[in-house]
């Protein structure tokens, strides 16, 4: 066997062969590479002198002998200024010289220089470059455009036993963000964790905070990549894909996506008037990349008159992929020089998207003007369509009228970009749609659709409208869906090779689930038939130890709910006990009603349970259209009346701490983002789209997210299944858990000899040690505790013996399925209610952190990188619960609540509530014991900081003010998304962000000073 062949360098090779042979790559050298400015200064020098020769004489005669020094110098101060991308882009000037730094493929052959001055660009991969200023640590590969660094990858091989997650790592612990290369903005603008299988990406280093996401193929529209018979299922990225096209990384690819697809996100924020700015470098997703290209590609060769439907799932990035469209098919030109569309028209009710197109194409081209957003009349949008501008924004009011006037100017070509049409929140624009095409009154259309029990919506409406006018060749629709109905498919969808109609491109439900961007929420889907049976069973069996200091799920268990205060009951006491544990103590819920009088009665019976038990952390809000007339209100009510505030302030009022119980009908069923809902409770018959988009509420991502939950009183199992397998690919609803088979999976396990009771006890002994923020050297003893369970278990057969005929021999697979199991069956029975059995809970616990660290074979599930705030949030849950009773000297169970035998110093519990007691009072506000986690996290951040540490040893706490307050507020905006609300109210409120600011300033200046 040839010496090597398993390691990373022929891995190195292979790929650095590729791209040098067919990719159109030149080699680099890693001696060219100068580590304290992060570039190749050689080659920025060779690609200035041979690409603009007349521009490099002036400036060399302004320089004389120290021209070389003296440009990179100049270059250096552009790209600390202005980033490399903007520099990359627009080039430079030096004493007025204005220098080019790339030249991108034109639109057009009518320049032929243009063409010229592309192929001057110098594409240089190098191998094992030494990026140290001080050290010998080594990347497998850089790419760099004219002697700028664009690219690092990091390249694993599983032949030598390590895999892409190990190249994460190595990114996220042994890469030192600060060095010049790495400089966020500054230098490499994407870093690629690679292996023969997985590819991951991420545009910014940031220690554990790294975020990574997958550029992966997708496989059996599910996560990965698929087989490649011809080598590495990575090759994609240096290889031809399989359609054809040049892989990713090639010249061609990578210059299109650096000048059309990356761009910088930027937020701004103000606190006690410093301003600072959150920014990120945008990298697509394969699948943004791929429907951006496959849709112009199609147009440039067809022209206008086709119809593309594109199905990308929640969490595809769909308002990112309708801008790079959107500026793709404004610029498009076909074989003749001819523009392809006169005007690009994007149809949307989202206000964040129209910002977005604005900034993403102003950084593409620097012009002004190139996005007209409609915000007045139909007047203004007839002048935008007269006038040819080049990328208009409307509504999906306007949609009729757009068709109308389109059809008085034939001799213009349109591309329409459809967003989400269904998602119009409440149905309103539906509403006025119908009014438009149907010509009944709103009263008359609500009649109808109550008549005949469909519930039709913008996508049926803009299907017969444009039906209703016949093909137009003149106009080309896109249309962005999650969930497209069959007909849209039918009349809009292109012919499959099986010759029926399929969307032209697909992100499916299936594939962003498994890619971690969305929650699966038929997970923990159950009707009411199975909860009171699981609830009964769980209360009558006296094997589950439920502790006095457990809340008693008490009397609804006998009741079945006929009617709606039963309900109301259930639902009250559910989320009290259950899901306000969750997200740290955050997580809302949704209450779906079968009509908007329902809406109405349930606002008042919750109300009024509410009101009689004396419950103080559960306040409903209502939503719903029009007015309402009932028995108790002739005159009829309004969601304003019976909320007290403006319906354009309920997603505000529903996002802060007030509010946790959203009772709706149909309005926010669709297009409403709310990551903190968690639970839904459905009183409402659904099917089909509708069942996909309503419970889909609940798959937002966030800080702290684990799981969803669906109590459904109206539909079951198999209608819900229905609905979702067209768009989703996994059957995951548990039909019926027994809560003894936790007791019969916890006997396997123990069989198995694997895991140790002490080791369990002494693991959670330490992981719920406090509500403080678990230290590093706590870390290091949680890992401790878990890793001679690893080595017991790789002692295991891997598989059965052929002589073990009884098959009572376990083996690896057998235990961590049962590990699995057990897992999935105890956080499925805790959503039903909080159990209470102190040895369950803790060896769910333990086996939640050995199965992510057990050895993978191929059927398990990606591993993902620890969200320590998911971590922290899952602590502080439990310990909110008060039954985890964990002791160094023991175990033992209180009776009461209190602090549920966590003990710890009255000082040190002071200290952990003094900033959020201090709130409280002062402002009114609930901040609870998650909410702590917020400031810890700051709070270590900021005294982790060396240069922080110094200044407050050699200055007062006046002067040290001056230092800290830059400090505080970058560490605030980089974990604003840990808490949305906290922030906000430090943004908004000044008073308040100012006693933050102080409280941090007198922590972080005693510590260092101790």
């Amino acid at each position: 066997m040839a010496k090597g062949i398993h390691t990373e360098l022929t891995f190195e090779r292979a790929i650095e062969e590729s791209l040098l042979q067919d990719g159109g790559y030149t080699k680099g050298y890693s001696e060219d590479f100068d580590a304290q400015t992060g570039l190749f200064p050689s080659y920025i020098i060779n690609f200035l002198k041979e690409s603009q020769p007349i521009l490099w004489a002036k400036i060399a005669n302004i320089h004389k002998d120290e021209v070389d020094k003296k440009v990179i110098q100049r270059l250096i101060k552009e790209i600390d200024l202005r980033g490399i991308l903007d520099v990359i882009r627009n080039g430079f000037a030096d004493y007025g010289v204005k220098f080019q730094m790339a030249f991108f493929k034109p639109e057009s052959t009518l320049n032929p220089d243009a063409e010229i001055l592309y192929n001057k660009n110098n594409l240089s991969v190098t191998r094992q470059v030494y990026y140290e200023r001080v050290g010998k640590n080594s990347l497998d590969m850089v790419f760099a455009l004219n002697g700028l660094p664009i690219a690092t990858v990091e390249l694993k091989n599983q032949f030598s036993g390590q895999s892409v997650e190990n190249a994460k790592k190595q990114y996220v612990y042994d890469r030192e963000p600060n060095e010049p290369i790495f400089l966020f903005k500054k230098r490499s603008l994407v870093h690629f964790a690679v292996d023969a299988d997985e590819c991951y990406m991420t545009t910014k280093l940031d220690g554990n905070r790294t975020r990574y996401l997958p550029f992966n193929l997708g496989s059996n529209n599910g996560a990965g990549n698929p087989l490649n018979k011809h080598g590495y299922r990575t090759s994609y990225l240096w290889d031809k894909l399989a359609d054809g096209n040049a892989g990713v990384w090639t010249k061609d690819s990578f210059m299109d996506i650096i000048g059309k697809f990356l761009h910088l996100s930027v937020e701004e924020f103000e606190l006690n008037g410093i301003k600072k700015k959150k920014e990120s470098i945008i990298f697509p997703r394969f699948h943004q990349m791929q429907v951006v290209r496959k849709a112009t590609d199609d147009a440039k060769l067809y022209g206008a008159g086709k119809n593309y439907l594109i199905q990308h799932s929640a969490g595809s990035g769909k308002s990112n992929s309708i801008a790079w469209l959107s500026y793709r098919l404004s610029s498009l030109h076909d074989e003749n020089n001819a523009r392809i569309f006169d005007s690009v028209i994007v149809i949307t009710d989202r206000k964040v998207l129209d910002s977005q197109l604005q900034n993403t194409i102003y950084q593409f081209e620097h012009k002004d003007g190139v996005v007209k957003k409609i915000d007045k009349d139909s007047q203004q949008l007839a002048d935008a369509l007269t006038a040819g501008s080049n990328i208009i924004i409307t509504t999906l009011q306007k949609f009729p009228f757009i068709l109308e006037k389109i059809g008085e100017i034939p001799a213009r070509k349109y591309a329409v970009i459809i967003d989400e049409a269904h998602s119009s929140q409440g149905g309103e624009a539906t509403k006025k749609m119908k009014e438009v095409l149907s010509a009944k009154s709103l009263e008359q259309a609500e009649k109808d659709e109550a008549y005949t029990g469909l519930e039709e919506d913008a996508e049926d409406e803009i299907r017969k409208s444009m039906l209703a006018r016949g093909k137009q060749d003149n106009l080309s629709f896109f249309g962005f869906t999650a969930t497209p109905k069959h007909k849209t498919i039918e009349v809009f969808g292109t012919k499959g090779s099986n010759g029926k109609p399929e969307p032209f491109h697909l992100y499916s439900m299936k594939q962003a689930i498994e890619e971690g961007f969305i929650l699966d929420v038929l997970k923990n889907y159950t009707t009411y038939k199975t909860y009171f049976k699981l609830s009964k069973e769980i209360e009558d069996d006296p094997k589950v130890n439920k502790k006095k200091a457990s809340r008693a799920i008490g009397r609804f268990m006998s009741l079945h709910p006929h009617n709606l205060a039963q309900k109301t009951e259930v639902m009250v006491e559910h989320f009290r006990q259950v899901v306000s544990k969750k997200i740290g103590g955050k997580a809302k819920a949704m209450v779906v009603s079968s009509s908007r009088l329902h809406a109405v009665r349930y606002k008042e019976e919750f109300d009024k349970y509410i009101t009689e038990k004396g419950y103080t952390d559960v306040k409903t809000i209502v939503a719903f259209s029009g007015k309402v007339m009932h028995d108790a209100s002739p005159e009829g009510v309004t969601e304003v009346e019976l909320n007290g505030f403006s319906e354009k302030m309920l997603p505000a009022k529903f996002a802060s701490d007030e509010y946790q119980l959203l009772l709706v009908a149909d309005k926010y069923q669709t297009g409403f983002d709310q990551p903190l809902l968690h639970t839904m409770y459905v009183d409402k018959k659904l099917s089909g789209v509708k069942a996909v988009q309503t419970l889909s509420r609940l798959n937002r991502m966030c800080a702290g997210k684990e799981d969803t939950f669906v109590l459904d009183f109206a539909n079951d199992n198999e209608d819900i299944l229905n609905s979702f397998q067209p768009y989703y690919e996994l059957t995951s609803i548990i039909e019926n858990s027994d809560p003894n088979h936790l007791y019969d999976l916890k006997a396997q396990i123990d069989a198995s000899q694997i895991i140790w009771q002490s080791e369990v006890d002494n693991f959670c002994n330490v992981y719920f040690k406090s509500a403080k923020t678990l230290t590093v050297s706590d870390q290091k003893k949680l890992y401790a505790f878990i890793d001679p369970a690893i080595d017991r278990f790789k002692k295991l057969p891997k598989e059965k013996s052929k002589e073990n005929t009884i098959g009572t021999e376990i083996t690896q697979e057998d235990l961590k399925n049962t590990l699995q199991v057990f897992t999935r069956t105890y956080s499925f029975l805790t959503q039903i209610m909080p159990f209470s059995d102190i040895d369950l809970e803790k060896l769910f616990t333990y086996t939640r952190y050995l199965i992510k660290k057990l050895p993978r074979t191929n059927q398990d599930e990606k591993f993902k990188l620890g969200d320590e705030v998911s971590l922290e949030y899952y602590r502080l849950q439990k310990i909110a619960e008060n039954n985890i009773v964990m002791e160094e000297r023991g175990v033992y169970e209180l009776e009461g609540g209190g602090s549920a035998g966590i003990r710890m110093s009255q000082e040190e519990e002071t200290a952990l509530s003094e900033i959020i007691n201090v709130l409280n009072k002062r402002f009114g506000t609930e901040f609870s014991t998650a909410d702590k986690l917020y400031f810890d996290q700051i709070y270590e951040e900021l005294i982790a900081d060396d240069n922080l540490a110094l200044q407050a040893q050699s200055n007062t706490m006046e002067n040290f003010k001056y230092g800290f307050e830059d400090k505080f507020m970058d560490t605030t905006i980089s974990r604003m998304e840990q808490n949305q609300d906290i922030f906000t109210k430090m943004m908004n409120d000044k008073e308040f962000g100012n006693i933050v600011r102080d409280y941090m300033l007198k922590k972080v200046y005693q510590q260092f000073r101790k």
